[in-house]
């Protein structure tokens, strides 16, 4: 298992209860419920099933309040914000893949 000191620099480690991730978000409990329903992501569960979010789904829910606050949908933002991030790891990959065969 990790240390607690390499765990503070994982943007996926699911340190933030759903109130504190609410609070900082800027949003209702409910708003981070739908985005689970909406399958923006899957907060992690702890060993008592209480909802666990990372530094990683804290940022996506923030693009989303962001979006929704401006008139967006909430499902509309959701998708969105999955197809944007697609296409930035697509980019990224096809950039790699490029430098690999520039190097060849």
């Amino acid at each position: 298992m990790a240390q607690p000191d390499d765990m503070f620099g994982d943007e996926d480690y699911p340190a933030y209860t759903m109130g504190r991730a609410a609070e900082i978000v800027g949003a209702s409990q409910d708003f981070l419920r739908r985005l689970d329903e909406a399958k923006l992501f899957t907060p992690f569960r702890s060993a008592g099933g209480h909802r666990r979010y990372s530094r990683y789904q804290l940022r996506l829910a923030a693009r989303a309040r962001d979006m929704v606050d401006h008139g967006t949908a909430l499902e509309a933002a959701c998708r969105i914000i999955i197809l944007e991030d697609q296409l930035e790891e697509a980019l990224h990959h096809n950039e790699h893949h490029q430098q690999r065969t520039d190097a060849a």
